[in-house]
């Protein structure tokens, strides 16, 4: 069985991988409030394991604001509003596929046991400031991570949400992979394209075809957390 450890391990050991960890951990000394904790900056590869892996899902990096990031794509922690790209992604579901009810949480960890990579290009940010954390290694180390998948996976859906999520898999082969393409589900963006995407359902199409699994995109609809952690 493949292993995270065998695709990016080597990425690790890189010398941008090297900088980006002890920026973090020197910026962390310094007295800045950095998201999310430690313990949670890699939660993708932690409830996602290669062998199962069907769906990439990229977002840009962490949230900013507390108690919000758990080191999951546009994922945060039951008891946590849910936040607009979020609230719109849900309502994208609802008109995608049928039957689906809007959860009262943003929890989206039962996608990523499925299957799903939510991934942040960037994985840490300061409080308050989003992007803080750009160009210190991180775009390096998730570059490196999808062409890992690229290369060594088979049928993989990569949704790609807003211009940033394109450039960054421009190069996924798309002989191998079904890249879904809209914009991004901002407020800001979610009506130049987002909306009626179909994205989830033509997900499971491709999927279905290939002989993968579905994905069940419907969530718990009420969790206090313990079920899932």
């Amino acid at each position: 069985m493949v292993t995270w450890h065998d695709l990016i391990g080597p990425l690790k050991k890189t010398e941008s991988f090297q900088h980006v960890m002890s920026f973090v951990a020197q910026r962390r000394a310094a007295g800045d409030v950095i998201y999310p904790a430690d313990c949670d900056i890699f939660n993708a590869f932690k409830y996602t394991s290669p062998d199962k892996l069907k769906v990439v899902i990229l977002g840009q990096d962490p949230y900013h604001e507390p108690g919000q990031a758990m080191g999951l794509s546009f994922s945060v922690p039951v008891g946590v509003p849910v936040p607009p790209s979020l609230r719109n992604i849900y309502r994208e579901l609802k008109d995608d596929m049928p039957g689906f009810s809007i959860p009262d949480h943003g929890c989206l960890i039962p996608w990523a046991r499925q299957g799903v990579l939510l991934l942040n290009a960037v994985l840490t940010v300061k409080a308050g400031e989003a992007f803080s954390h750009h160009n210190q290694g991180w775009e390096i180390f998730t570059d490196g991570v999808i062409k890992a998948i690229n290369d060594n996976c088979e049928n993989v859906v990569f949704m790609l949400w807003g211009a940033a999520a394109r450039a960054k898999c421009a190069h996924v082969d798309r002989r191998k992979h079904l890249v879904l393409e809209c914009a991004h589900p901002s407020p800001l963006s979610a009506n130049r394209g987002f909306f009626g995407c179909h994205h989830f359902s033509r997900a499971n199409a491709y999927l279905h075809a290939h002989n993968k699994t579905t994905v069940n995109w419907q969530l718990p609809l009420y969790l206090d957390g313990s079920e899932i952690l």
